[in-house]
């Protein structure tokens, strides 16, 4: 596959008479023209580290992008731009395969004053572009194949299995697998894992194996609320590996993920929408937010050996963003807070002694007004004023709820066990 764009590179070089590159949408390098020059404006400092580190900043890519190659059908135009290290104009021939933008052929065109290609020779350079949309298409097709690949890495248990697991993922994925991922999950997910992903390495479905957690692996927990039915069977979570240009631009991944929200939404009959959030107990909210769709994506990592790990955060913010509307129905592992703790817990229903009958149906307004007062840190005129009720009526509630759970809210060990209860009775 390689040599194939290779040959098509240089075939448009030819027709056009300079030196061109192909990146791939998300503009990584993977072929260039030779260049024999000795113009040094021929080689600007965008073009050199293009080649030499074979991607683009993500500042570079939004100001192409700021000229409409996304969408462009015919070649495109570029001015220079020596502020920005582009030193000679561009020449950008989008890459496209049935509509969609698979890529960008780039080649330097002329000076100013200077006759640069002509209409014949852009329409046969543009021919073969689409040959080049042919067989990008293929390979992230190819990518979406690797989904029993991927999926072994996901399920299988920790040790030699998961070494070997990852291994495979490494050899189907090739060079581009020691790049920089991150993973994703989408929670519930109907269905069959979809044809194409942009910009993913690879995508499969991973079943749900009891105990809330997609794969059933040792990865995080699955807190259950009692009282609040049975947690239903079958409801399997899609897995996204998404290439990433850079520790610092997760945007167009998060961007991807957000538009598979409606489609798993619309599946399954939710909408997209979640539960009441803040304004109902902890019990409440937990169900009211069982089959909401929501998405996790886990911190970058560089290679496969720590996608393992990656696929539990991922999975951890996707059960946060379910369990605490505040974070959006797209969440990101770094920033559900003490869910990241939580997540971890053993896959069993909540059902500590001292918060059993807290967590009851009953005592809903009760567990409410604990974990607000837990939230605002003990601070009653915070808690009374966030709940909207008198100070004493705050005072007359936790009295009940130290009745309820035997425990001591002014010892800090006694006020940790209940808010961590509160809080993992909210994950499903």
């Amino acid at each position: 596959m390689k040599g194939d764009y290779q040959d098509l590179v240089d075939e448009i070089s030819a027709l056009l008479g300079a030196p061109a590159t192909l990146e791939n949408r998300d503009f990584r390098l993977i072929a260039f023209g030779a260049h024999d020059s000795e113009d040094d404006l021929a080689m600007d400092p965008v073009r050199t580290r293009s080649i030499l580190t074979r991607q683009s900043t993500a500042a570079v890519r939004s100001w192409f992008e700021g000229f409409g190659i996304a969408r462009a059908t015919g070649p495109v135009r570029i001015p220079a731009a020596p502020d920005a290290g582009v030193f000679r104009g561009r020449i950008c021939l989008p890459v496209r395969y049935r509509g969609i933008v698979q890529g960008y052929v780039w080649l330097l065109d002329q000076e100013p004053g200077k006759p640069g290609p002509g209409p014949a020779a852009l329409d046969a350079a543009m021919e073969v572009a689409q040959r080049i949309g042919v067989l990008l298409a293929e390979e992230a097709k190819a990518g979406a194949d690797l989904s029993r690949e991927f999926l072994a890495v996901l399920t299988a248990g920790r040790g030699w299995q998961q070494d070997m697991a990852v291994a495979a993922l490494r050899v189907a994925l090739g060079p581009g697998g020691d790049g920089l991922h991150a993973a994703v999950c989408v929670a519930p997910w109907p269905g069959e894992a979809p044809a194409s992903v942009p910009g993913a390495a690879a995508v499969c479905v991973v079943p749900r194996r009891g105990g809330g957690e997609p794969g059933g692996g040792a990865g995080p927990g699955a807190a259950a609320v009692p009282g609040a039915g049975p947690e239903p069977a079958g409801e399997p979570a899609l897995a996204v590996l998404l290439r990433l240009r850079s520790t610092d631009a997760l945007a167009p991944a998060l961007a991807v993920v957000a538009r598979l929200l409606p489609r798993a939404a619309k599946a399954t009959g939710t909408g997209g929408k979640g539960g009441a959030g803040g304004s109902s107990g902890a019990t409440n909210t937990a169900a009211a937010t069982a089959h909401r769709v929501t998405a996790g994506v886990a911190d970058p990592v560089r290679g496969l050996a720590d996608l393992p790990a990656a696929w539990e955060q991922a999975v951890a913010a996707a059960r946060a963003a379910a369990a605490q509307p505040r974070f959006g129905p797209v969440a990101q592992w770094s920033g559900i807070g003490p869910y990241r703790l939580l997540t971890t817990l053993a896959a069993d229903p909540v059902d500590d002694p001292a918060a059993r009958t807290l967590l009851t149906p009953a005592n809903r307004e009760l567990a409410r007004t604990a974990e607000v007062f837990l939230d605002c840190a003990g601070q009653a005129g915070r808690a009374a004023a966030a709940l909207g009720i008198h100070r004493q009526t705050l005072y007359y509630r936790l009295a009940r709820v130290e009745q309820l759970t035997g425990l001591d809210l002014d010892e800090g060990e006694d006020r940790l066990l209940l808010h961590m209860a509160l809080k993992a009775s909210r994950l499903t």
